[in-house]
């Protein structure tokens, strides 16, 4: 398949190269001082696993210039939630109407806002479980597991797009999916206060007490709203704050057998703190605070965490400076 990936972020990048490897034609729509390192040594994708592959330039398109859109049998929308509607605006100039677009994005509102631009496309939503950070210019390290899920529709797409290195599942419930992970990526701000890896933040007793209650805060807006939830882990949504507030001994043994993460893995939204991007922390505990402002039910765990990542504070936080 032509492929356009239409953000050439850490995601785009590492689902890119992995689908180029596969056979697929990839074309990596982005910015010029992604796409320059990668023009001039080929682009390098590496995970938790021990995978080391390096696609040569020479096997992918890159571009600045989103005419590319045309050419695409398929179009997958990577970029941050900020910039999906000048996406969708792009994709709606240049792209055809029968051309498949797939929003492989965090949040809930990224799939309705290309669905909104674009009425005439099959627009799907995804969920991409996890995590990829960028190493070096032209490498990007996949540090969490899991497998990528997609709406079901015609074509077979996720059948078409597998590969052994890019397991892609459909399902006819992916509301739910998304739901499920938007509730696992509000610890996406809390590791970006936290300053610490993944790793030592998941094995510290206190902060895997305020995940827990950040998440079942979550977990009882959307039961209030009648939104089904379908967990990304093995076990269900409602028993991972439980889990999470288990004796770290204990909670070692059970998360070994769901989880795989790279010891030196942090979010995404940890970057961007540190960095002082934007962050989609609106596109995450915004999508809860604004539920519950809707149902009249507070949300106190999750308003005071975007109220602090907003602040870009620049020292690591405590659990009990982040707890409201």
């Amino acid at each position: 398949m032509k492929i356009v990936i239409a953000g050439a972020g850490s995601i785009g990048c590492y689902c890119g190269a992995l689908l180029a490897d596969a056979g697929h034609m990839v074309t990596l729509l982005g910015r010029a001082r992604v796409l320059d390192p990668i023009r001039e040594q080929g682009l390098t994708v590496t995970d938790f696993s021990g995978l080391d592959l390096t696609v040569p330039p020479t096997s992918l398109t890159l571009s600045t210039d989103p005419t590319c859109l045309a050419e695409a049998d398929l179009i997958i929308v990577t970029v941050k939630s900020g910039a999906t509607e000048d996406m969708a605006a792009l994709i709606a100039a240049h792209a055809s109407q029968s051309t498949p677009v797939l929003s492989w994005q965090n949040g809930m509102e990224n799939a309705r806002t290309l669905r909104a631009a674009l009425p005439n496309h099959d627009v799907r939503a995804g969920m991409v479980p996890f995590n990829v950070v960028p190493n070096r210019p032209a490498t990007y390290h996949r540090a969490t597991s899991g497998d990528i899920v997609i709406q079901a529709g015609p074509g077979s797409l996720a059948e078409q797009l597998t590969s052994a290195q890019l397991p892609i599942t459909e399902s006819d419930q992916i509301e739910a999916v998304q739901w499920g992970k938007l509730v696992i990526n509000l610890n996406n701000a809390l590791n970006a206060l936290s300053g610490l890896t993944l790793v030592e933040q998941l094995t510290d007793h206190n902060w895997r007490r305020l995940m827990a209650d950040q998440m079942a805060e979550a977990l009882s807006v959307l039961k209030a709203a009648g939104h089904p939830v379908a967990s990304t882990t093995p076990l269900p949504a409602w028993m991972t704050p439980h889990i999470l507030r288990l004796p770290t001994p204990l909670f070692k043994r059970v998360a070994s057998k769901m989880l795989t993460i790279d010891p030196s893995a942090r979010t995404s939204m940890a970057y961007d703190l540190s960095a002082d991007r934007p962050t989609e922390i609106d596109s995450l505990q915004g999508e809860i605070i604004r539920l519950g402002q809707s149902l009249n039910r507070p949300t106190p765990i999750n308003s005071r965490v975007a109220e602090l990542v907003r602040a870009t504070p620049t020292e690591p936080m405590r659990p009990a400076q982040i707890r409201p």
